[in-house]
């Protein structure tokens, strides 16, 4: 069964946001965890972050991406879903 991770990211970012952003999704490419993660649109405020895990660790990269959501205090702005 293949395992899919989900999160939900505003679209209005201020610079150091997106840089955050930007770095956590490069993080999670360079970890491993995934080769490739897939935006979508989900309405006017937020797009869709998405991908399919290259581990069966799903929980540790879950606890991984909401570390890493608390410690550059992006809880505002992303929401994994």
């Amino acid at each position: 069964m293949e395992s899919l991770i989900r999160f939900r990211i505003k679209k209005d970012l201020d610079n150091s946001q997106h840089k955050s952003i930007l770095a956590l999704k490069g993080s999670i490419i360079s970890k491993g965890y995934t080769d490739i993660i897939h935006i979508s649109d989900d309405g006017e405020e937020f797009h869709i972050n998405s991908f399919s895990l290259l581990t069966s660790k799903k929980a540790a990269v879950t606890e991984y991406i909401m570390a890493y959501i608390e410690a550059k205090k992006l809880e505002q702005v992303v929401t994994i879903l």
